[in-house]
């Protein structure tokens, strides 16, 4: 390494879930389903669901506190804000401006980046490559999601799978590694297997305002990629060693294959979708702040992050905390 060289590495995490915990029990008093059921499509338990009163922005802005506590960073001193988000609080402006609105930051450059499960992924992917080339000195990059409120809770084959939070996390320039490859990819093709079809025309909404999924297709897909995309982040990175794998959180079958095609022991897989469900671009962060904050892992691991999500989109980054 020359005296040159600038990495991006995260200084702190953060994440936020609603108080209130809805567990597979309580669902099957309003949807025709069953606990067994769930957990044996999806692995999930319980997730966190928002009150009519919190916004997308309202669980960003608590995560981010949490990640800039652990930076030992104040809002003031943060350059980039970046939200991965599926579930804006408003068409616009940016749930990014919102939230540094209430951060009280007014200098930061923010704006939203939307690749639904794979957002996160892909807001590292932006943020590492600002902070490496010197436009931008400390980043917030937040996945944050409010689930709840477009699914159709009449629908077993959605409605049970998601949940509500965020994370994030505090980027900041190093002489030291930090994130160290990154890969993204999308297939506009596929969109339609996993969308939210409505459009907003006029005052009123043309389509569908609840999520639609293909699951066999969203289930193969995601199988493929999500070693298809680990792999060659590794290879870009010129490595193979992982401590601990962290996948995108939407179901425990796919998370287990996935760490399987890439000979990662499942005691490294870090799961948390048992509890939170599927939370979209917030379900990395969240399970990376878990996991960070139980100790498993610790400064100097090499983790290896990847999702996939509707797009379809997909991608991974590799790097060490």
């Amino acid at each position: 390494m020359t005296a040159t060289t600038r990495y991006c590495r995260i200084a702190g995490v953060g994440s936020a879930l609603p108080a209130r915990r809805v567990t597979n029990h309580e669902l099957t008093e309003r949807v025709d389903t069953s606990h067994e059921w769930i957990v044996s499509r999806s692995g999930i338990e319980a997730r966190h669901i928002v009150d009519e009163a919190t916004n997308t922005s309202d669980l960003a802005v608590t995560a981010a506190n949490a990640a800039l506590l652990a930076a030992g960073n104040s809002a003031c001193e943060i350059d980039l804000i970046i939200v991965a988000t599926t579930t804006p609080d408003m068409q616009f402006p940016s749930t990014a401006c919102i939230v540094q609105d209430k951060l009280g930051n007014s200098l930061a450059a923010a704006f939203d980046i939307q690749a639904v499960c794979s957002g996160f992924v892909y807001a590292l992917h932006v943020a590492n490559s600002l902070v490496v080339s010197g436009a931008h000195a400390r980043a917030l990059v937040i996945g944050a999601e409010i689930y709840s409120r477009i699914l159709d809770w009449s629908d077993r084959s959605t409605c049970v799978l998601f949940g509500d939070g965020a994370g994030a996390v505090v980027l900041e320039a190093s002489s030291k590694p930090g994130i160290l490859a990154t890969d993204v990819r999308a297939d506009g093709t596929q969109r339609g297997a996993l969308a939210v079809p409505g459009q907003l025309r006029n005052g009123e909404i043309f389509g569908s305002p609840f999520v639609q999924m293909n699951g066999q297709t969203v289930f193969k897909f995601a199988v493929e990629k999500m070693a298809a995309t680990a792999t060659a982040c590794l290879e870009k990175a010129g490595a193979s060693h992982i401590d601990w794998l962290i996948p995108h959180q939407a179901n425990i079958r796919i998370m287990e294959s996935t760490a399987k095609r890439l000979g990662v022991p499942l005691e490294k897989l870090i799961a948390t979708v048992s509890q939170h469900g599927n939370t979209s671009a917030a379900s990395i962060p969240l399970a990376l702040d878990v996991a960070v904050r139980d100790g498993r892992i610790q400064r100097g691991d090499r983790l290896l992050l990847v999702g996939v999500g509707g797009g379809f989109t997909w991608g991974s980054v590799y790097l060490e905390y």
